[in-house]
């Protein structure tokens, strides 16, 4: 019962361990298949996810379900078709909804002075949000425009959903470019974005929120 609780209650809790068992399963789904239509299907999941998310947040629930229906209707499609060629298209309409969804819950953990259980939980949740937005934005650049992204060991084969999402977990966390190189002006502009879009994040919320835990903890004492 209080298990129960604790996740009716906390959804982005829910939403940041769904996100990271995806990391850990998506090597094994990528290349087969019946492995793309498990993606198609674990990406419902996820919109699912933060679909709920969402509703515990002052932003319009009504907008994220508009988004979220055609990324619907395209990842159904995919999972029944195994067509890839729909992927950059559900890609755009996904990175939409985490970004609307990354917002919601920015203004979420910041319209008040205090910090709950589940607002810990969305300073990981948003960057999980940031994260899977810009790696479909990679998506969507390496279909407008071929050959925008290269590896070392494999130059001229296009860039896989796990190759995306590990560039973009490397330029949002600071930590430098992966192994995955931006070697077009459009993905170029789009990394340089995400870099500074994971600086401001770190900088502006997550500070803040740290620093109304340590405050609420000193005043206890």
């Amino acid at each position: 019962m209080r298990t129960t609780r604790f996740f009716r209650t906390t959804p982005c809790a829910i939403l940041l361990v769904v996100q990271l068992l995806g990391v850990l399963a998506y090597p094994f789904m990528e290349d087969t298949v019946a492995g793309q239509s498990l993606l198609a299907l674990f990406g419902l999941l996820v919109l699912g996810i933060a679909l709920l998310a969402i509703r515990m947040t002052p932003l319009l629930w009504w907008v994220a379900l508009g988004i979220a229906g055609p990324s619907v209707g395209l990842l159904l499609a995919q999972a029944v078709t195994n067509n890839g060629d729909l992927a950059p298209w559900s890609a755009g309409f996904e990175a939409a909804l985490y970004f609307y969804a990354a917002a919601a819950m920015i203004v979420y953990m910041l319209e008040d002075d205090r910090v709950t259980t589940d607002e810990l939980f969305a300073i990981g949740a948003v960057f999980t949000l940031l994260a899977w937005g810009f790696a479909y934005v990679y998506v969507v650049v390496q279909a407008v425009d071929p050959g925008s992204f290269i590896a070392a060991l494999s130059p001229d084969e296009s860039r896989s959903w796990t190759e995306m999402l590990y560039l973009s977990f490397s330029t949002l966390s600071g930590v430098g470019l992966s192994d995955v190189v931006p070697v077009k002006g459009h993905a170029r502009s789009v990394v340089m974005i995400e870099q500074a879009a994971g600086l401001f994040y770190i900088a502006m919320v997550v500070t803040r929120l740290i620093g109304l835990q340590a405050a609420r903890r000193a005043s206890r004492h």
